[in-house]
């Protein structure tokens, strides 16, 4: 089994929300695009809440539309060996240095964790972030089946972030 690699931060300087994952799912690696797989749930939850329709735009015009609102992406792993795209058979991970949002991104209000991995081993590496708000996400992934409606009231609460 292979170390499969994270992709880079995206995120304009004056990022203000950040949603770190935890490492991409091999179909997001193969098209090194982050939520590439067709059946998870990001782009319409993050869509929903910031009354934008990512879904049904391309994946270029999504990072210019997340770029003008402020929002970054990432993950805390860096690299790890993964057979498929569970986080639960992440191994021998390596972990991306999220701390230093805090530094780099001055405008920064609050990190978001898509999914509890990523929460986990988040907040370990974040520490005392007592400048930013530190939101757990339920995933989107489709793994996860909690139903959409009750993923998109929580993930709703992400447009608060964006004003100023």
């Amino acid at each position: 089994m292979g170390v499969k690699y994270g992709l880079p931060p995206i995120a304009a300087p004056d990022a203000r929300l950040f949603i770190l994952g935890s490492l991409p799912g091999d179909a997001s690696l193969a098209a090194r695009q982050y939520y590439a797989h067709p059946t998870n749930q990001f782009w319409r939850l993050l869509g929903e809440a910031i009354g934008d329709d990512l879904k049904g735009i391309d994946y270029a015009a999504r990072l210019e539309r997340l770029a003008a609102r402020r929002i970054g992406l990432w993950d805390v792993v860096a690299s790890a060996k993964r057979p498929g795209s569970l986080d639960q058979a992440i191994r021998e991970a390596q972990h991306n240095q999220v701390q230093h949002l805090l530094t780099d991104y001055p405008s920064l209000r609050a990190i978001a964790f898509n999914g509890g991995s990523a929460a986990a081993i988040g907040r370990r590496l974040i520490g005392d972030a007592s400048r930013v708000e530190l939101i757990d996400l339920p995933s989107s992934s489709a793994a996860n089946t909690t139903p959409f409606v009750i993923k998109a009231t929580t993930w709703s609460g992400l447009r608060h972030f964006l004003h100023p």
